[in-house]
């Protein structure tokens, strides 16, 4: 883990604390860096708050990018006959709305990774705890390699 910056580190921990029910020395482990400093970026950057304001979900997000495409296209066919088409600037936001939804309904993200990672690792300690020693580098050296 030592080509990882601070900062990805950091990210990194961020990701663990509100995604997966860590210990603060199982965070650090993972990461790389001591207990304490774990503990230190908790608290300083008031990680608590953001792992409980972190509740909207992936398809409530995308059912607002979906309503606000729907209420552009549905401004546009309210202009009179002959002017129902997007303006530049429309036309740019409905582009932009659908290369978000495309992105959000195509690619995963960190925290969906982690978390799917981290349930397989919950269920594989339950039944071979000695093989998630074996399985978690494994894992983690992919997130690193593709996210971080």
């Amino acid at each position: 883990m030592a080509d990882l910056t601070i900062k990805q580190k950091k990210e990194w921990a961020k990701m663990l604390y509100t995604k997966e029910n860590l210990t603060q020395a199982e965070i650090a482990d993972r990461v790389g860096v001591s207990r304490v400093t774990v503990g230190k970026w908790i608290n300083f950057e008031k990680w608590e708050h953001f792992k409980v304001s972190v509740t909207i979900t992936k398809e409530e997000q995308l059912k607002n990018l979906y309503r606000q495409l729907q209420e552009l296209n549905a401004a546009i066919l309210k202009k009179p006959e002959g002017e129902r088409y997007a303006t530049t600037a429309e036309a740019d936001t409905i582009a932009k709305l659908a290369n978000a939804i495309r992105k959000m309904e195509t690619e995963l993200s960190l925290s969906e990774v982690i978390s799917a990672f981290g349930g397989f690792i919950n269920w594989l300690r339950s039944i071979e705890p000695e093989k998630v020693k074996e399985i978690s580098p494994i894992m983690d050296a992919y997130i690193k390699s593709k996210y971080l």
